[in-house]
């Protein structure tokens, strides 16, 4: 299912952090948390990385 979703910003692909439960935009700077299990793919929703 990974290989289907990329970061809604930058169309980029995303990797899974399985320790933080959230799907990563490196391009974006960006994490998506997965809650129960749904990711939720808002970038208002996302945390900025480092």
């Amino acid at each position: 299912m990974l290989e289907a979703l990329i970061c809604p910003q930058t169309h980029a692909p995303l990797t899974y952090d399985a320790q933080n439960q959230e799907l990563v935009s490196k391009a974006a700077h960006l994490a998506f948390p997965i809650r129960g299990g749904i990711p939720i793919m808002l970038v208002d929703e996302a945390r900025k990385l480092d």
